[in-house]
């Protein structure tokens, strides 16, 4: 990496974090500079304004935990296996996000959401390839015969992904994990349930 390509990777690492907690409109550009020791010009010599910032830091944080799930999930050795490691994934999510500043597809999906529809796009993207992800699996599972044959692939992964943040936004409001913890259970039971 060249010494521009180490100071631009070095904010976004830096400020991901502290962006995700504070969202975008709260986020001056004198934290930012304040939490990397860096001037206004370095800042800006490598991020043409705020918001490509805020995109990349997205990009960046998103990234992170899409390759911590796959790594997880990729850990089964049966399709069915893998599906049931997305829920598993979940079940310590509420730490694992701590040190983050918490879920950044939710934080940043409701800052930028009336104000910011370049980030709003972003977010959505992300949204859809999660649920494609999700429904992909689904699929794997009735092509492996795990699962019923008549599941509605892309509906279960709808309904996973608005459980997954639903319970992320409540164990985050409430201060208390165990909203995670009890999705990561339901989702298997749904799984056990509904789907084989």
């Amino acid at each position: 990496m060249s010494k521009s390509e180490k100071t631009k990777a070095f904010i976004i690492e830096t400020v991901a974090p502290i962006f995700n907690k504070n969202g975008y409109s709260a986020m001056s550009l004198s934290k930012i500079t304040a939490a990397t020791g860096l001037t206004k010009g370095a800042i800006y010599g490598n991020f043409e304004n705020k918001e490509q910032l805020a995109i990349a830091v997205f990009q960046f944080s998103v990234r992170r935990i899409l390759k911590d799930l796959n790594a997880h999930v990729n850990q089964g050795k049966t399709p069915l296996a893998q599906l049931l490691n997305v829920a598993s994934f979940y079940h310590n999510y509420y730490e694992y996000n701590m040190k983050l500043g918490g879920c950044p597809i939710l934080n940043t999906g409701v800052d930028a959401n009336n104000h910011n529809p370049l980030i709003t796009a972003k977010v959505r993207s992300y949204n859809e390839r999660i649920l494609t992800r999700f429904a992909n699996l689904i699929e794997s599972c009735k092509a492996a015969n795990e699962i019923k044959t008549s599941v509605d692939s892309a509906l279960y992964a709808r309904r996973f992904f608005a459980m997954i943040e639903g319970a992320i936004y409540m164990s985050y409001i409430m201060e208390d994990k165990n909203y995670m913890k009890d999705l990561a259970v339901y989702m298997n039971q749904i799984i056990h349930n509904e789907l084989i």
